[in-house]
C-alpha cells in the first residue's frame, strides 16, 4: 500500500500490475468491432475460394494474344460466359475466349483476363487489342487469406477492417475479452441528477455524465448513482456495486475534508489500497485499490481533477480489464505552438488544448478559458509537462493524447 504521494508513471505501473483482463465470451461478428480477441484466430477457409477475375472482360489463353495491339488485333471465338457465384463448366479452348465478370471463377484453360476496355465485340467473336500476360487480372485462390493463416493474435483490437477480414476468413462469431460493467458513484449533498429541478446552491452531476460518456465510448456497460454525504449510505452503495459490477469509480469525497468519506469507508470494507494521491495536476487526490478482487478508482470532485484522474489512471485500468494491449488514450506527435509552464518540478502537469494544422504540420495550442467545463468540453487533446521539467518552449515536438 502506497501512503505517500507517488509519481504518475509509478501510479500507472501499479494500476496495471494489479489488474488482469476479464474472462472471454463469444459474440456475433456483427458485435465484435472495438473488442479484443481472446484467442488466436486463424482463417477457416481460403478467400477467395477459387481463382477469380478482378475485372469484367474475357478469359483467354495469354500465349494466343502475346502480339496483340491496336495495329495487330487478335480475333477469338466467344464460347461462353462466367459470373460471380455461378458454377460454369466452360473451357477456354485454343482460339476461344469466355466472357467473364468480376469475381467469377477463371475457366479451365485460361491463364489471363483481358479487361473489357481493350476489346471489341464482333458478332460471336471478340477482337483483342492488348496483350494480357499470364496471371493478368486474376486473383488467386487464398490470396486475400489462406486457410490456416493467422488473422489475429490473442489481444488484437478488432478494428472494422479486421472484422471484415474475419468475415472473409469464415467467422460468424468471435471469442473476445468481456467488456467490464462499471459502477460510477457520484457523492455529495450538492449533486443533482440531470433533468431534475435544480435547487439553489446545488449543481448537476456533470462529472457523472462525463465519466459515463467515456465508458460508453469504449463499449463498457455502466450503472450510475448519486449518493448524499452520508457514510452509511455510501458504504451500502460501495458494497452493492462492488458485488454487482466488475469495477467501481467514485466521484467526489476523495480528499480529507469533513465530508470526504470514500477512502475511510473503503478501508472499513477491507480494500487493499494501492495508492491514494499522486503527483499530477490536476488530479492529485486520485486513489486506486482492490476490493474483493475488483478494482476501485477514487476520483476527486473538481471537474478538471475528476476528468484527468479518470483519463490518466482509471481509463487505462478499465482498458486493461477489457483486454487492451495498449491501454491508454491514442497519441500523435505535435509541435507546441506556445510556451507552457508547470507548477512543480517533481509533478506531471496536464494541459488541455486544440490541434492546429499549418505549414503541413500539426500544432498544439493550449486552451485558456475561464470556464473549467467549457475548456474540458472543447479540448481536442492533452499534453503533459513531465516530472523534472517546469517549462517547455514553443516549437518543441512532443506527444499529445487524443480526445476526439
Amino acid at each position: 500500500m502506497k501512503k505517500n504521494l507517488i509519481g504518475h508513471s509509478e501510479a500507472l505501473k501499479l494500476t496495471f500490475e494489479h489488474i488482469s483482463p476479464l474472462e472471454s465470451e463469444i459474440v456475433p461478428l456483427t458485435q465484435s468491432a472495438s473488442r479484443v480477441s481472446a484467442n488466436e484466430l486463424c482463417s477457416l477457409v481460403d478467400s477467395p475460394s477459387v481463382d477469380a477475375s478482378l475485372k469484367d472482360g474475357y478469359a483467354v489463353r495469354s500465349q494466343e494474344i502475346e502480339n496483340a495491339d491496336e495495329k495487330n488485333p487478335v480475333c477469338l471465338k466467344l464460347t461462353g460466359s462466367a459470373s460471380a457465384g455461378e458454377q460454369s463448366t466452360d473451357i477456354v479452348e485454343p482460339g476461344t475466349a469466355v466472357r467473364i465478370l468480376t469475381g467469377a471463377k477463371i475457366p479451365g484453360g485460361a491463364d489471363a483476363v483481358v479487361a473489357e476496355e481493350f476489346t471489341q465485340k464482333q458478332d460471336s467473336s471478340i477482337i483483342v487489342k492488348l496483350f494480357a500476360e499470364p496471371g493478368r487480372n486474376i486473383l488467386l485462390k487464398g490470396s486475400d487469406v489462406a486457410r490456416g493463416e493467422q488473422i489475429a493474435a490473442p489481444g488484437t483490437l478488432l478494428v472494422p477492417g479486421m472484422v471484415g477480414l474475419l468475415a472473409a476468413a469464415g467467422y460468424g462469431e468471435i471469442p473476445v475479452i468481456r467488456n467490464p460493467k462499471v459502477a460510477i458513484i457520484a457523492t455529495g449533498d450538492e449533486v443533482v441528477a440531470p433533468g431534475r429541478p435544480l435547487p439553489e446552491g446545488k449543481l448537476f452531476a456533470s462529472n457523472l455524465m462525463t465519466l459515463n460518456a467515456w465508458c460508453f465510448r469504449y463499449g463498457f456497460t455502466t450503472m450510475t448513482d448519486i449518493v448524499q454525504d452520508d457514510a452509511l449510505k455510501i458504504k451500502e452503495k460501495l458494497h452493492y456495486y462492488n458485488q454487482t459490477c466488475d469495477a467501481v469509480l467514485t466521484s467526489g469525497g476523495a480528499w480529507t475534508g469533513d465530508r470526504d468519506f470514500v477512502v475511510s469507508i473503503l478501508e472499513e470494507l477491507g480494500w487493499n489500497q494501492i495508492f491514494h494521491r499522486i503527483r499530477i495536476g490536476p488530479g492529485k487526490a486520485v486513489g486506486f485499490g482492490i476490493l474483493n478482487n475488483k478494482p476501485v478508482f477514487v476520483l476527486p470532485g473538481g471537474p478538471p481533477s475528476n476528468l484527468l484522474g479518470f483519463l490518466q489512471i482509471a481509463l487505462p485500468g478499465l482498458l486493461k480489464l477489457a483486454g487492451h494491449q495498449n491501454p491508454k488514450l491514442p497519441e500523435m506527435s505535435v509541435i507546441l505552438e506556445q510556451d507552457v509552464d508547470g507548477r512543480h518540478i517533481d509533478w506531471t502537469q496536464f494541459i488541455f488544448g486544440h490541434f492546429i494544422a499549418k505549414h503541413e504540420q500539426t500544432f498544439f495550442r493550449p486552451l485558456k478559458m475561464l470556464s473549467r467545463l467549457q475548456s474540458m468540453a472543447r479540448a481536442e487533446g492533452i499534453i503533459s509537462i513531465p516530472e523534472g521539467k517546469v517549462h517547455i518552449p514553443a516549437g518543441t515536438q512532443l506527444s499529445a493524447q487524443l480526445l476526439v
